[in-house]
C-alpha cells in the first residue's frame, strides 16, 4: 500500500512541539482532525489505542523513527500522518536514541491486510538511510509530501 493511500497530506507536521510520547501522538492525532480526516470525538479513543500499543513494547524502532499504530473501529479506512520533530521525543525506543521521525497510522480492525501492507510499506522504505535522512531534514509539509511521493514512485529502495 502506497502513502498516498493512507497519509493524509494536510495532516504532515514537520516542526512538533510536543516533547513526550503521548504529546506527539496526540499533536499527530490533532492535525488529522484539523485536516478533517478524524473528528474530535475520536481523538481520546484512539489516543488510548496507541497508548495500550505502546506499553506491549515501544514503536521505537530506532534510528530517530517511531512508528506509533492502532486498529480502530472508529475509522473506515487506513488514516496515518508524518511527523518531524527538531529536538527530537524520548519515545523509548528500542536503541534508546531520541526520535526525529513518526509515522502514526489508524486502520480499521476489519481490514488487517490493509494494517499490514500500509506497515510494510512503512518499514520498506524506513530502511533507506536517504530517505530517511530527506524526510528528518524537511521544512515543510510540501517537502515532505514530496518524498512520499517519489518513494511510492519506487526512487528510494530498489
Amino acid at each position: 500500500m502506497k502513502f498516498c493511500n493512507f497519509v493524509k497530506s494536510e495532516a504532515i507536521k514537520v516542526d512538533l512541539d510536543a516533547t513526550t510520547k503521548e504529546g506527539v501522538i496526540r499533536e499527530l492525532i490533532h492535525s488529522l482532525i484539523a485536516s478533517g480526516s478524524l473528528t474530535a470525538e475520536q481523538e481520546e479513543p484512539i489516543v488510548q489505542a496507541i497508548m495500550k500499543r505502546e506499553e506491549l513494547g515501544s514503536t521505537g524502532i530506532g534510528r530517530g523513527i517511531a512508528v506509533p499504530h492502532t486498529k480502530h473501529s472508529s475509522v473506515g479506512q487506513p488514516v496515518g500522518t508524518v511527523g518531524v520533530s527538531r529536538q527530537g521525543v524520548d519515545f523509548q525506543s528500542l536503541d534508546g536514541e531520541k526520535v526525529q521521525l513518526f509515522f502514526l497510522l489508524i486502520s480499521p480492525p476489519d481490514r488487517p491486510g490493509d494494517h499490514l501492507r500500509a506497515l510494510e510499506n512503512i518499514s520498506k522504505q524506513l530502511q533507506d538511510d536517504t530517505f530517511c535522512r530527506f524526510l528528518k531534514q524537511s521544512k515543510t509539509a510540501n517537502d515532505v509530501r514530496q518524498i512520499l511521493e517519489e518513494a511510492d514512485n519506487n526512487q528510494f529502495v530498489s
